[in-house]
């Protein structure tokens, strides 16, 4: 389904419209949480978000994919509880328990895609990505992990092409140092 037609479904208000919506993004938007985060607030923030798009959507004028609006609405939110998390100094974590009363790591498409490597490579991989800032988590993750182009991360995080060129660079490069320093 075309942009155009999905838009006209929210802004006339078409249960089908949010429906597909929420179906097409609400797994995009978590994962975008997760890996902004790192924490168990994903519902939290597909709701958020969600609200935004429904509030805002007869405001959105089109100058960029719709993708990309609801990319640049999931990343405000998250900086968002980031900004709330600071002031009350509180530690992100998850604690969800399986059935067996064991706490699981969060499963997200980085996951997925980096178990093909391996459990040891995996867990070293997972580890050096911890380590890095959220920033640095956020662009490797949609450049690398959701295949979107240099233009649309622009547009996203609100940087110049040259600035997500550079700052995915060096991202790059303190990830590939965190893992050689597994290595020994």
């Amino acid at each position: 389904m075309q942009d155009e037609e999905l838009l006209r479904g929210l802004r006339h208000g078409e249960d089908w419209a949010y429906r597909l919506l929420y179906r097409e993004y609400a797994g995009k938007i978590g994962s975008v949480a997760r890996t902004y985060l790192g924490a168990d607030d994903v519902d939290d923030v597909v709701q958020e978000v969600m609200l935004r798009i429904f509030k805002g959507v007869k405001r959105f004028k089109g100058d960029s994919k719709l993708s990309t609006w609801i990319y640049r609405i999931a990343i405000n939110v998250c900086k968002d509880y980031l900004t709330k998390y600071r002031k009350r100094n509180e530690v992100l974590t998850d604690f969800a328990e399986d059935e067996e009363g064991s706490v699981p790591h969060p499963v997200s498409e980085t996951d997925t895609i980096l178990q093909a490597a391996g459990e040891i490579t995996y867990e070293r991989i997972m580890s050096a990505i911890e380590k890095l800032s959220a920033d640095d988590r956020l662009l490797i993750k949609l450049r690398d992990v959701d295949g979107l182009s240099y233009e649309e991360i622009s547009q996203i995080v609100d940087k110049p092409v040259g600035s997500v060129k550079s700052s995915l660079h060096y991202a790059r490069k303190r990830l590939q140092k965190l893992l050689e320093e597994a290595k020994e």
